[in-house]
């Protein structure tokens, strides 16, 4: 199914809402019955119809089946965050005593799921470098139960082999499950290489104006099923109407958004890569970097992220350069129509840094919809004064 049609017409029944050519926001928490056995039903299956919209809600039914298919799964969960993405696939698959095997510095979110919340329930997890499948194979244990990947990575981009990882899991057993934030359905499909939950903060790409927060989680009807009925339900993780919509019409120009911003950000890194103050620039699509022949298998394209290492020796070079830029706001997140400056060593304090460890260099760029030649000399400006 070609995402044309999905983005513009899968799921758009028209003549049940006046014509309409954008669907309506059906801002409603409640859902009326015309007889006992209706609701019976309900009560039996909430996932089957219209019950209560911390539920099932028909704005954002559409946008769920429009990602489902974008991520060619059988089903999808549209939720309040990324975050709430992971914590529902994560914890949909573990009890008590099991053990999960994770890639090393995972999203902040999933880190602290597993770090501060599950160790409470007797849940381990094990870290490894996901470059090399024999780190995963080392690292299981008879109660693994869950791999969770992060492929790229939104710092340093590293890869997993999702199709060898998969193999591996699916030969013991094991659920796998990948945030795909980094590339969106358009440049990634995880479920082709055999993964079986894939997830992505939907505020990035899929919204893409920068006011809206969201995570959506796909994968087989039973599993999001399973998902739905226990760890959704319970914590009201779902989307609101409003957002839902707001998801929508983001979706409508997601694919000449990526265009735009892949083809500024090639660009981008081919000027950065010849300038001096600079010592490494990564970005997952550059025949430089160390796993392109990976990235090329199970990529399409690459979007807006890219880091550099600054060749500085204090952390006051990298505040300033920050600061000297005019275009590239400082904050956190990626996907908007913004262009945006993260540096790794702003969680550090002054006396922390160590310029010898090249990670306190690493200042990550996202590439928003700027022309790219107002955002280049920008950029060259900052740097030039280092």
């Amino acid at each position: 199914m070609h995402y044309s049609h999905i983005i513009n017409e899968l799921a758009e029944d028209r003549e049940r809402y006046f014509n309409a050519v954008s669907p309506p926001i059906v801002q409603t928490s409640n859902f009326v019955f015309n007889d006992f056995a209706s609701l019976r039903a309900a009560f039996d299956d909430e996932m089957s119809t219209y019950l209560y919209s911390r539920g099932v809600n028909p704005t954002v039914d559409i946008l769920r089946q429009k990602l489902a298919a974008l991520d060619e799964a059988e089903d999808c969960l549209v939720l309040n965050s990324g975050a709430s993405a992971i914590f529902c696939a994560v914890m949909s698959n573990v009890q008590a005593g099991d053990h999960i095997v994770s890639v090393h510095k995972p999203y902040t979110w999933a880190w602290k799921l597993f770090d501060n919340i599950l160790p409470r329930y007797n849940v381990a997890t094990t870290y490894v470098d996901g470059t090399m499948i024999e780190n995963f194979e080392a690292a299981l244990q008879p109660n693994t139960k869950v791999i969770y990947l992060e492929s790229p990575n939104t710092l340093t981009f590293d890869l997993q082999d999702l199709e060898a990882v998969a193999q591996l899991a699916k030969s013991r057993g094991i659920v796998t499950v990948i945030d795909n934030s980094y590339c969106s359905p358009l440049f990634q499909k995880p479920h082709r290489f055999g993964i079986d939950l894939c997830l992505q903060s939907a505020t990035k790409y899929i919204g893409g104006h920068s006011d809206t927060v969201a995570g959506v989680l796909t994968g087989s009807k039973a599993m999001i099923k399973q998902i739905f009925d226990r760890e959704a339900l319970n914590t009201g993780a779902f989307v609101s109407p409003f957002n839902g919509w707001l998801l929508l019409r983001g979706l409508r120009t997601l694919p000449v958004r990526l265009r735009h911003i892949s083809e500024s950000t090639q660009k981008v890194v081919a000027f950065l890569k010849n300038h001096p103050a600079i010592e490494r620039v990564y970005f997952p699509l550059d025949p430089d970097f160390p796993q392109y022949e990976l990235a090329k298998k199970q990529m399409t394209g690459a979007c807006g992220l890219l880091t550099i290492a600054l060749n500085v020796t204090r952390y006051e070079q990298i505040e300033q350069f920050a600061k000297n830029l005019k275009h590239f706001l400082l904050a956190v997140s990626w996907g908007g129509h913004e262009s945006l400056i993260m540096p790794k060593c702003a969680g550090l304090r002054p006396d922390q840094f160590d310029p010898t460890d090249r990670e306190h260099r690493l200042v990550r760029l996202y590439i928003g919809l700027e022309e790219v030649e107002y955002l280049m000399e920008d950029l060259g400006r900052a740097l030039d004064k280092l």
